[in-house]
């Protein structure tokens, strides 16, 4: 019999794949295009660098934890209708940020976008998955897929110095709409409904617990900064976050249908996989947000400027993944986790010794190597965690891998925003004192903000100059202090990457050979 799909066959098919890929685009697109308002959005609203982080942190924080029941909710009552709901709250939100009054009303609008951002993924994601079952198609369709989302990756930085120059930054929001309504239509017209006929349990309890330690935690790191990483507001917080770990471990530990199968993690190459996965997310892929301030408030560059200085960084992430995949044939999967690793250290290393000089010829080295390390593990990450497992267990170890790299780009955007932040503080303070000046609280805040237009009113016009430079310098060695921190992170996690994956698997628990309904999590199962 002749299974070669038709013309018209393969047409709807390649018409599903690209409308559910510019689902999933439009999550990284809005992600990498706020990065490069964020410094506008501070003046335009007075907000606080710690309004800054939440306006990243809260979108990134309700689509890491809300990744998981998305996938499940999607399989329970049919994943065009979830994906339908996730693009109405995608646009619905997106409209709400683009007319937020004040920082608190666009990072609680961000919030309910990052639950959008989930409801549109983890579906899109599904409906790829259903529709490409052969081997081969499915390869191609998920090489298809990624090419997309690289390239998402490489414009949106221009997309959003573009958007932001010549429209204002609220459109960077507002053009979400006329995307969704168009996307809906496309939705609607191509899809067809697809369901799990035995889809999980939804656990929520361990949803409650995992989101609620990962907000406390994000908000101790926040709150570092300004009230002193050992102080009471910040200890307290982060005992809390540990305390509620615990109880997630706990109680995912006596579930029947847990969230979190905590049975693959007696696997030392599988605990070594999800850890290249969030070092890479915490040191490497978080840049996407913190480049642009760095290249806005150290460097003096416009929106404009700093999209197009993000290219080196953007374009190395786009083509190293093809690279990895060519070291594959001749290496095993964790030489390239570890390889990555450590190129994302020396290139955060080289970053740091550009933001002491101001080089501009070593900081595009070192966006480039940064990039680099960051695309082979982008490439290779998923496929490794994968690859640690049963096949039975592919839908929980996609959901895990997919959550730990929004947690590794949420605590890195807090923990490396925090050092930079506390960085900036004591220096801008160090320097005012040392030149005789008084230390207005308004001017340090509008300084830690990368607001220097508000910050300079608070003082003569004459001395404009020298504090626009104090200003700059302080934000230079605050972002070398951030990258030393990440290159740290990377060195480290690549020595224990190495260890833990060439280690010889354990004997696989009991759990782990139960029927695939036992414990499962159909969250869908796409390489990333």
């Amino acid at each position: 019999m002749n299974r070669t799909p038709t013309a018209p066959a393969r047409t709807h098919k390649t018409a599903l794949l690209l409308t559910a890929s510019t689902g999933c685009a439009m999550t990284v697109l809005d992600t990498n295009v706020v990065g490069i308002i964020l410094p506008t959005i501070a003046r335009d609203l007075n907000a606080s660098f710690a309004d800054i982080e939440w306006v990243i942190s809260t979108y990134v924080l309700c689509f890491a934890a809300l990744l998981l029941p998305a996938g499940s909710v999607s399989d329970r009552y049919g994943r065009k209708r979830i994906f339908l709901s996730g693009i109405l709250l995608f646009a619905v939100a997106s409209l709400a940020c683009g007319l937020a009054p004040s920082a608190q009303a666009l990072y609680v609008a961000r919030a309910v976008q990052g639950a959008g951002a989930a409801f549109l993924l983890a579906p899109a994601l599904a409906i790829i998955g259903h529709a490409f079952q052969e081997e081969g198609e499915r390869a191609h369709a998920w090489a298809i897929w990624g090419g997309i989302m690289g390239l998402t990756m490489v414009l949106s930085p221009l997309a959003g110095g573009l958007i932001n120059a010549f429209m204002g930054w609220r459109w960077a929001f507002h053009l979400n709409i006329p995307i969704c309504a168009a996307l809906a239509i496309a939705v609607v017209k191509i899809i067809e409904e697809s369901r799990d006929p035995s889809p999980g349990s939804l656990d929520f309890i361990g949803i409650g617990l995992f989101a609620s330690a990962m907000f406390i935690c994000t908000w101790a790191l926040i709150l570092g900064p300004e009230k002193g990483w050992l102080s009471i507001a910040v200890s307290s917080r982060i005992v809390l976050s540990a305390f509620l770990f615990l109880l997630f471990y706990l109680v995912e530990r006596r579930r029947q249908h847990p969230m979190l199968d905590l049975a693959l993690f007696s696997s030392w190459p599988f605990v070594g996989a999800v850890l290249a996965m969030f070092a890479y997310a915490a040191t490497a892929q978080v840049m996407a947000s913190l480049l642009p301030l760095f290249l806005q408030n150290a460097q003096g560059h416009s929106s404009l400027t700093a999209g197009v200085g993000m290219l080196p960084f953007a374009l190395a992430m786009l083509v190293l993944p093809q690279v990895g995949r060519w070291l594959s044939r001749y290496m095993a999967s964790f030489h390239i986790l570890t390889l990555g690793l450590a190129i994302v250290a020396f290139g955060n290393a080289v970053m740091m010794g550009a933001a002491h000089s101001g080089n501009n010829t070593a900081l595009v080295a070192g966006m480039t190597i940064l990039g680099s390390g960051g695309g082979l593990l982008n490439g290779e990450t998923q496929k490794a965690i994968m690859g640690t497992i049963p096949r039975h267990r592919a839908g929980m170890g996609s959901g895990i891998s997919t959550t730990s790299r929004f947690s590794g780009i949420l605590l890195g955007f807090a923990g490396l925003g925090g050092v930079m932040a506390a960085s900036v503080r004591t220096t801008v303070q160090q320097q005012l004192a040392q030149a005789d000046l008084a230390q207005p609280e308004a001017f340090v805040e509008r300084m830690v903000a990368g607001d220097f237009e508000r910050a300079l009113e608070l003082f003569p016009v004459g001395m404009n100059a020298s504090l626009l430079q104090i200003g700059r310098a302080s934000y230079a060695l605050g972002f070398a202090h951030a990258f030393m921190v990440a290159a740290v992170i990377a060195g480290i996690a690549a020595i224990f990457v190495f260890w833990a994956m060439s280690r010889t698997p354990l004997p696989a628990p009991v759990s782990l050979l139960t029927a695939p309904s036992g414990g499962r999590c159909p969250n869908p199962r796409a390489p990333r």
